[in-house]
């Protein structure tokens, strides 16, 4: 049994883990009380990791055009097929799309093939969805893509300002420090502005619910407010920056009148004063932006609208007060500092400057370099649809999903001549449409490093050897590499070799000309690189041990040294309600599921507190619209459609509505949000407008509801094709009419359950299971009379098989005990009594507390018998006590029982 240190792979917090393995396995994990990230802490997602890290469902061979091959086969075909593509076509003809969850040694080894040896510059990365705005917007004002601050600034401020930022289900451990120092420090304010209340209003003071998009005129209307009241820092300004008389007049002319600017807001005129003069009055501030600002087609600008008033007052560089972005992925921010993104090079360098291109070229003796930027994103898919792009590398994502009008997306994957995929797992969406398949490690196999929000570079180590024949990113792109005539400048043997280079660029002809410095590592031997402690960059002979925080000495990184103030005109967004799309569409993640759930969609209590894809509906519109709670709904617009169970939440502003981001075709049917977005995006970074859509939304009545709970294939008998595949595999494709009109899939720990239902009804159950379950069920128990109730199970041998239960309203009792029967090898009469004993129909509610397993109903069953505390439900139920991420929800509970309004969150 050892014990090692490593790196989350989940959100940019970048976690610390203690981990346990033995015999192979990853036995626990626990927070690293060492790193200085999360001090211990971790939250369910990080905690549940060692249910993810089992090798079924996992990609383990090679795939050349559908058949299973060898790697030497795999490698010789890709390079033949690409360098055939480059004869006909040229470089421009090649491109690659990458992943935040990547280590920066595989992000460097692929820029550097692609951009140093190939010569395309066409690859770009998923974190052009998530950090895009922010990079630009970092780079306007203070010349660099550099976050300012650090966590620890969570700590020291006295105003914490967050704006689009869900924190509490997003990032629960920043959330967690932010409870723990207004906690000990009372008098601490905390402002949240997001057009949704959520979880994270639990800790506001004040909560802003501006009108979605307004973001940019209320920071203006800020920036006058600060020049009137006389708040402005003088000297700084005059001294540090530049653009400020311009940027001023240009938020005068639409943000001087704050009655005006309160009603274009959606806000109340005094909750307007209360943040403005909150802000000018506290020196010490922080605001945190998130997705909320970046995923718009003004993204930019909103994020220098935030900047603007920082600079204006001074507040960066400075102990408790910055502007301090989160980010999404794991490692978005050692993606760019490779040059992850189409618009930069390598080493925070890009193609503006043609010395830039030159010194790459110098350093990685590649005379055939990439000479300008290649396609963002969407352009970059736009090229693969309309053929410019014939060759297209996927690492480690999958843009199905995660792209806007997700139809269009999967149209011109499906048309292109060569996609390639690498991928840790057996099935995603994207991977249906790859001709050439590598298996790659995945997180407890990789070994590398990773970024944080705050600059702090961690380790991710190698716990586990990788199943069956997948290897390393790193490693296949310099393989491929070999093969396509570039061998000498990839013959790396151990990421330790791909980080010393790395680092060594980045100081290569620096001399403080760029910001981001690492080449005080770039002497570390493999044993240093294997020890290295998280630290924050720059890190240079100068500063050896690392830099909390930037600017400290108001020189920045532009032409003049001095940061720029930019003049912002604040702009609606471009998707726009109209009488047929009359809804407004937010989207965004939920608390226990991450991106597209290759991962997390595994873990089983992982997928208990929200199950099925949903769409939150203020009780205005839903009593307009004739929408029950849990009644199934369809989204659509002209992009697509979405299918999804009603939640009425007065925590929505009426005209709005909100569905999930994280739900697949592997997990559902119609429930792609991104299938209802378009391809808009922000015209300086690039970035899509994904938390902006307009639908309109139509009630749908079933015949009939079901839950399907099904035997795992490993614990079955059903051989290669097994029950749950077929089953899954017919749903995706839609090959069986009457088998259900919405459906969505919930793995649990002994079976996998399908919830189900359509608008066609069933006149023989018997031979419906005989049709899609293979048999007539043994044991049958239908409710009299016009109900449609039905009890109907299925065994093989003495082993529980399949149980369908059949209910009109689609509400479940907790299945955990029904669970566990599919463990045994022989049920007893009592279970086979439980088994027929009709589901009462009143649900059990999510579970909100996923780590003791905790259900909603319980917690309110316990709140109206006295427990009026968190504290008091976590001594008699435990929940709360662990992560510490459903406190939040415990409290709206409280809330919501005392006084007998709307269900609470969940």
């Amino acid at each position: 049994m050892t014990h090692q240190t490593t790196t989350c792979p989940y959100c940019g917090v970048g976690c610390g883990i203690r981990a346990r393995t033995g015999g192979g396995q990853l036995l626990a994990v626990a927070g690293d009380p060492g790193h200085p990230a999360n001090h211990g802490r971790l939250c369910i997602k990080g905690s549940s990791l060692p249910e993810t890290c089992n090798p079924e469902g996992r990609l383990l061979q090679p795939r050349v055009d559908g058949q299973s091959t060898d790697w030497n086969t795999a490698l010789d075909t890709t390079a033949s097929r690409l360098q055939r593509i480059l004869q006909q076509h040229g470089p421009g003809s090649l491109a690659m799309y990458l992943s935040g969850q990547l280590l920066t040694e595989d992000y460097y080894v692929a820029n550097k093939l692609m951009k140093g040896f190939i010569g395309s510059s066409h690859v770009d990365t998923n974190s052009r969805l998530c950090m895009a705005s922010t990079v630009a917007g970092h780079k306007r004002a203070f010349g660099a893509d550099a976050v300012p601050g650090c966590y620890e600034d969570l700590e020291l401020a006295d105003l914490l300002v967050l704006v689009g930022s869900n924190a509490a289900w997003n990032h629960p451990i920043l959330y967690q420090r932010m409870q723990a120092a207004k906690q000990a420090r009372p008098e601490m304010k905390v402002v949240v502005i997001d057009p949704r209340r959520t979880a994270t209003c639990d800790l506001a003071d004040l909560h802003l619910q501006l009108r979605p998009g307004t973001d940019a005129l209320l920071f203006n209307a800020l920036l006058v407010h600060l020049a009137e009241g006389g708040k402005l820092d003088h000297a700084f300004i005059s001294d540090h920056t530049e653009g400020m008389t311009h940027t001023l007049l240009a938020a005068m002319e639409e943000a001087a009148d704050l009655s005006k600017v309160a009603s274009r807001c959606g806000l109340k005129l005094p909750q307007l004063l209360q943040f403005l003069d909150w802000f000018a009055e506290t020196p010490r501030t922080v605001t945190l932006f998130s997705q909320g600002i970046n995923q718009s087609s003004s993204g930019t600008d909103k994020v220098n609208a935030i900047l603007n008033c920082h600079l204006a007052t001074g507040r960066i560089g400075k102990p408790g007060s910055c502007p301090l972005s989160l980010t999404g992925q794991p490692n978005a921010m050692g993606g760019r500092e490779v040059g992850g993104l189409a618009n930069q090079l390598a080493a925070h360098m890009d193609f503006s400057d043609p010395v830039n291109i030159s010194r790459v070229a110098r350093f990685w003796q590649a005379p055939a370099i990439a000479k300008q930027e290649g396609y963002k994103t969407i352009p970059l898919f736009e090229a693969i649809e309309r053929g410019e792009i014939k060759a297209v590398w996927i690492i480690g994502t999958n843009p199905l999903v995660s792209l806007p009008d997700s139809n269009r997306i999967r149209k011109a994957l499906a048309d292109c001549e060569l996609v390639i995929v690498s991928e840790a797992m057996q099935h995603t969406d994207t991977l249906a449409l790859a001709d050439i398949v590598f298996p790659a490690s995945s997180w407890s196999e990789k070994n590398g490093t990773v970024t944080n929000s705050e600059r702090r570079i961690s380790r991710q180590r190698g716990l586990l050897p990788a199943p069956g024949e997948a290897r390393h990113d790193w490693e296949i792109i310099c393989q491929l590499a070999m093969r396509l005539g570039h061998g000498a400048a990839f013959a790396y043997r151990h990421p330790a070799e791909i980080f010393r280079e790395h680092a060594t660029l980045s100081g290569f002809e620096n001399n403080g000309s760029r910001c981001f410095d690492i080449s005080g590592l770039s002497q570390l031997s493999d044993e240093a690189y294997d020890q290295l402690q998280p630290v924050q960059w720059p890190v240079t002979q100068q500063h050896p041990l690392g830099t909390a925080r930037l600017f400290a000495d108001g020189q920045f990184f532009t032409a003049s040294g001095k940061a720029r103030f930019v003049a912002v005109h604040a702009r609606e967004p471009e998707q726009q309600t109209s009488a047929d799309w009359p809804l407004l569409l937010n989207t965004g993640r939920i608390r226990d599921q991450w991106h597209t759930m290759t991962r997390t969609g595994r873990a089983p209590r992982l997928m208990q507190h929200l199950s099925e894809p949903f769409v939150d509906i203020h009780p205005q519109d839903a009593e307009q619209l004739q929408l029950k709670e849990g009644q199934l709904a369809r989204l659509s617009n002209p992009e697509g459609s979405y299918l999804a169970r009603t939640r009425i939440r007065d925590s929505q502003r009426p005209g709005e509505v909100f569905v999930p981001m994280h739900w697949t075709a592997q997990f559902t049917g119609m429930g792609l949000c991104n299938s209802l977005i378009q391809q808009r995006v922000d015209p300086v970074s690039g970035q899509p407008e994904s938390k902006q859509g307009r639908v309109s939304i139509q009630p749908v009545n079933s015949q009939w509801q079901a839950r399907l709970l099904l035997r795992l294939p490993h614990q079955s008998t059903q051989g290669p094709d097994d029950l749950i595949g077929v089953l899954i595999s017919d749903l995706i494709d839609g090959r069986t009419a009457d088998w259900a009109s919405y459906w969505a899939k919930v793995p649990m720990e002994h079976c996998t359950a399908l919830l189900l239902a359509n608008d066609q009804p069933v006149h023989d159950w018997n031979d419906w299971c005989r049709r899609h379950l293979g048999q007539a069920p043994q044991l049958l128990l239908q409710t009299p009379g016009q109900s449609g109730g039905l009890q109907a199970a299925g065994f093989d041998g003495e082993q529980l098989n399949w149980l369908l239960q059949v209910n009109p309203e689609g509400q479940f009792t907790d299945s955990t005990r029904l669970d566990r029967l599919f463990a045994k090898s022989g049920l007893s009469a009592a279970d086979r009594r439980l088994l027929m004993q009709p589901d009462s129909g009143h649900a059990s509610g999510p579970r909100i507390c996923s780590c003791l397993q905790v259900h909603e109903q319980d917690i309110r069953t316990a709140i109206r018998s006295g427990c009026d505390s968190v504290e008091q439900l976590g001594q008699q139920l435990g929940c709360g006590t662990k992560c510490g991420s459903c406190i939040p929800e415990l409290k709206s509970l409280i809330e919501a029982e005392v006084s007998h309004g709307f269900p609470a969150l969940a």
